[in-house]
């Protein structure tokens, strides 16, 4: 009898399998009703495992996707500061999204709102961007100390004096707000119980957070790494004509070209990012402004690179993830390098106490990209300069990216 029991449920079970199997493979869209490990239905009562409905989700607010594949990293230009730290190697940059510009004073004043609402008094301060980054002694730039952050005319342009570790609390915002907005869209607007059904189909009660296993939260909002921010500024799927695999083309810039003007059409001739010409030139003569912008500029201006980015180069600096080390070019992977700490190069290896011989620790972070205030250099993506990760500049921002979740590419 026992014998006869356990064929019945071998059979029941194959039948089951079928029936999930009908539709052809299972999918992460589609895993059907029953495991394909136990023959178990899914969501059957309370105690049973559930498999939430999951369809591809609408990519986060701002973000542009970057198609990854294999590059070569590291600077093109002669290295004049002779540091040797970005040589050339062949890297894989997996498929990530990224800001389609940097965080604007717009993007910003949304984010002390909130803080000032919900936050402590000592949180919204420490939110606070340093607007003292455009005193100099020696310069009249008061009013940009007054009005960049808040006056309505540089709502797009992009946020400047913070720091790293600032530039950080705000991915940890933007991570919750918008994951906390879509839910409440999908809550009150028609498609209530979205988020996260339960085995038995109850609904999750307003205002609950949604789980990762649900498949309708958006992975965190971050810095982009080094290798990523570089990947995407090099654009190099604008130079893959045909199905070769070869890269048989390299950018200087993170346009077409060796120059840093625009080489085609109606544009032709005028400069393709907001940079410092020369000594003492930021914008040209009046009446033909070479790059038109005497300090930053809108975040929309100047024409985006292949991957639909803007001001990848010049305009501000970015901050991006990684720890500065001189030798990261050796000693990082291959696949999605990236340093976090002083593994392999411990701080110890550089003389940083008394003296300051080497300003070289793990508080320090990278930044790229050139800025308003720098000479075409510092344009091209390989080029990398780095900066304790609790100061400010009036020349450097950021953008985020995040992860392309559930993919393998």
């Amino acid at each position: 009898m026992k014998l006869i029991k356990y064929l019945s449920a071998a059979v029941v079970g194959g039948l089951l399998l079928t029936a999930c199997n009908k539709g052809g493979q299972p999918t992460s869209t589609n895993p059907g009703a029953y495991s394909s490990a136990t023959g178990a239905e899914y969501g059957e009562d309370e105690e049973s495992f559930n498999v939430a409905d999951y369809a591809e989700f609408p990519q986060g607010p701002g973000l542009i996707f970057i198609e990854g594949g294999r590059t070569v990293l590291g600077s093109m230009e002669e290295d004049i500061a002779m540091t040797r730290d970005n040589v050339e190697r062949t890297v894989t940059v997996a498929s990530f999204y990224m800001d389609e510009t940097e965080v604007a004073n717009i993007h910003w004043l949304e984010y002390l709102h909130d803080l000032k609402r919900d936050s402590l008094p000592e949180v919204y301060q420490a939110a606070l961007p340093d607007t003292t980054v455009w005193s100099q002694q020696l310069s009249f730039n008061d009013p940009y100390v007054t009005y960049y952050l808040r006056y309505p005319g540089f709502r797009f342009f992009p946020v400047v004096g913070v720091s790293w570790l600032q530039a950080n609390d705000f991915c940890v915002w933007r991570t919750a707000k918008v994951n906390a907005n879509l839910a409440k869209q999908a809550n009150g607007g028609g498609r209530r119980g979205l988020f996260g059904r339960r085995g038995n189909n109850e609904e999750t009660a307003e205002g609950e957070a949604p789980s990762i296993e649900s498949g309708y939260v958006l992975p965190n909002y971050r810095l982009p790494t080094e290798a990523e921010w570089e990947y995407a500024a090099q654009a190099m799927i604008g130079t893959q004509y045909s199905e070769d695999e070869n890269q048989n083309n390299r950018r200087l810039y993170p346009w077409d070209g060796h120059q840093v003007r625009n080489p085609y059409g109606r544009e032709m001739g005028k400069f393709m990012a907001n940079f410092k010409r020369g000594r003492g030139d930021y914008a040209g003569i009046a009446g033909s402004l070479n790059d038109g912008a005497m300090i930053t500029d809108y975040i929309y201006s100047y024409p985006p690179n292949d991957f639909g980015l803007y001001n990848m180069a010049g305009n501000v600096n970015e901050w991006v993830q990684d720890i500065y080390r001189p030798l990261s070019f050796e000693d990082v992977e291959d696949l999605n390098p990236f340093r976090r700490d002083g593994y392999l190069d411990e701080t110890e290896n550089y003389d940083s106490s008394e003296g300051y011989h080497s300003l070289i620790n793990d508080e320090v972070r990278v930044f790229k990209g050139g800025s308003w205030k720098d000479v075409a250099y510092w344009l091209s993506p390989g080029t990398r300069r780095f900066m304790a990760q609790d100061s400010s500049t009036a020349t450097i921002g950021f953008r985020c990216a995040m992860i392309n979740a559930g993919s393998n590419k």
